[in-house]
């Protein structure tokens, strides 16, 4: 087992590489050992350095991720350099499903891998769905969510094996139990709506929930 380095046997120019690599996107130990190595032993440095722009750095030892996000700022005064995605209701639907299938499967499993074929992924959403939807033109949505969602790096798609894709731990940063609770209230209209009810936040008087920036 690797032992992480510590900051006094790293030179100074590993401080500027490792903050460089997090700029471009997530970083993972097991796709770049070398530099997780560096950041394990540079994380105090890298956390004032970003802090400076108005980041974070959020860093998971145990699932081997790290990455840099906006740090809250409710009066809106800082520049955004990690940019904010709106995702569509569908995409939404999709992680969030995707999120409980991970809190099901680390209870339930021993495995830390967690796999899905496209068609588990599409029995999973069709629950969710009206019973008149027409089943092919859910498929070639969902084919196309599913795409957004391997772009965003919470799923990947596994070489040699069609249509089979691993989700992604980092999910689990992502989405935290607010997002779901949050999500669950758009989730209910969303079926008071197949059922031809009036949501329960209209009912009430409030406003529907808008939707979900990651």
């Amino acid at each position: 087992m690797n032992t992480p380095a510590t900051a006094e046997t790293l030179t100074p120019e590993e401080l500027p590489a490792v903050v460089t690599r997090l700029f471009k996107g997530v970083l993972y130990a097991e796709n770049d050992e070398k530099l997780w190595q560096s950041l394990l032993g540079l994380t105090s440095h890298v956390r004032d350095y970003v802090s400076v722009l108005g980041l974070d750095l959020v860093l998971d030892e145990s699932e081997g991720y790290a990455f840099l996000r906006s740090k809250d700022d409710p009066d809106g005064t800082l520049p955004r350099l990690i940019a904010r995605r709106t995702l569509t209701f569908n995409v939404s639907l999709l992680l969030a499903l995707l999120r409980r299938r991970m809190m099901e499967f680390d209870i339930n499993s021993s495995e830390v891998r967690l796999i899905m074929t496209e068609q588990e992924i599409a029995d999973m959403v069709s629950v969710f769905l009206p019973e008149s939807s027409n089943e092919a033109r859910i498929l070639d949505r969902l084919g196309t969510d599913i795409k957004k969602v391997v772009e965003l790096g919470f799923l990947r798609k596994l070489k040699g094996q069609a249509d089979t894709y691993e989700v992604a731990r980092i999910l689990k940063a992502y989405v935290d139990a607010q997002w779901l609770e949050e999500f669950d209230a758009r989730l209910a209209d969303y079926r008071a709506t197949l059922a031809g009810e009036p949501p329960a936040a209209v009912a009430a008087g409030g406003a529907p929930g808008k939707g979900e920036d990651q």
